[in-house]
């Protein structure tokens, strides 16, 4: 059997290639192809824009695809949620559809924008805030660009940030978050029912979450005499309780831990002044929990 998956192409494309590498697949594109290679013969990839790709699982051109938990509630999506995935284009996080203004508006609230005009991709979801907060104002689809329209298209815009640069570059302020999202991977409802499909979907989602939480993670492996072992666990903060092995010298053990990379620069002399031996220090790929 195979199964059909979506790949998020554009601003997702590259980040979700990557993860993918981390969990153990490659996957080659060509500029001339929507139908990328990838090293698994169950698996058929296809490369579709993450605001389409919800509607194409949903009809079961695809039998799965990976898209923002944002694009799944625009259109209003019938499809199963195999896992949650937190990574963006730009950061391993959450991203947000925000509405903003420019700086120098005197709107605070979507309470002030009654019959004002909002520019924005999202215009189905937008709609539906302003109804939930009782406003009456004209929703625009915007191609792109959004954050330049304001205030000459447009009083406001709903635009989606990681960081908030682009929009505090173009002199616009976040008022009220809209949404918040991050990418899912998401199944037919008919090819989740299949036990086949839905048995390689769990595997692909538990090597992509394993992936995921990998990142910034190193393992540490040392030597250390048993009279020095207290010492050196003192200084170690583990993911879990290390791992401690006896070795061919019994006053000797060895351990392995996973650590916060960013700690380790710190830590390594001080294991070392802990009595520590032969440190080594290792990458990562993936962590099942």
């Amino acid at each position: 059997m195979i199964l059909k998956l979506g790949i998020p192409k554009g601003s997702l494309e590259t980040a979700t290639i990557d993860l993918f590498r981390r969990a153990g697949f490659h996957i080659t594109t060509s500029s001339r192809s929507y139908f990328p290679s990838i090293d698994d013969p169950e698996v058929e990839c296809m490369l579709i824009r993450a605001q389409e790709m919800a509607r194409y699982v949903e009809d079961g051109v695809l039998d799965a695809g990976l898209t923002g938990r944002d694009w799944v509630e625009e259109c209003e999506a019938n499809v199963e949620t195999v896992c949650n995935l937190i990574y963006a284009k730009q950061s391993f996080g959450k991203v947000r559809w925000v509405l903003a203004v420019p700086q120098a508006s005197p709107f605070h609230s979507v309470k002030d924008l009654e019959g004002k005009t909002v520019a924005t991709e999202l215009v189905a979801t937008t709609k539906r805030y302003l109804a939930a907060n009782n406003v009456k104002a004209k929703v625009e689809f915007s191609w792109g660009a959004t954050e330049v329209k304001p205030p000459e298209l447009a009083d406001a815009i709903v635009e989606v940030t990681e960081t908030g640069s682009s929009l505090r570059a173009n002199k616009l302020r976040i008022i009220e978050t809209v949404l918040e999202s991050n990418t899912q991977l998401i199944a037919n409802v008919e090819s989740w029912k299949d036990e086949w499909k839905r048995r390689k979907l769990g595997d692909i989602s538990m090597l992509l979450e394993g992936a995921i939480n990998a990142l910034g993670k190193v393992g540490l492996m040392l030597n250390v005499t048993r009279a020095n072992l207290a010492s050196v666990l003192g200084v170690l903060p583990a993911l879990k309780n290390p791992t401690i092995s006896t070795l061919s010298d019994e006053e000797w053990v060895a351990v392995n831990t996973i650590l916060e990379e960013s700690t380790v620069r710190a830590l390594i002399p001080r294991l070392k002044e802990a009595g520590a031996q032969g440190i080594v220090e290792y990458p990562l790929n993936k962590i099942v929990m």
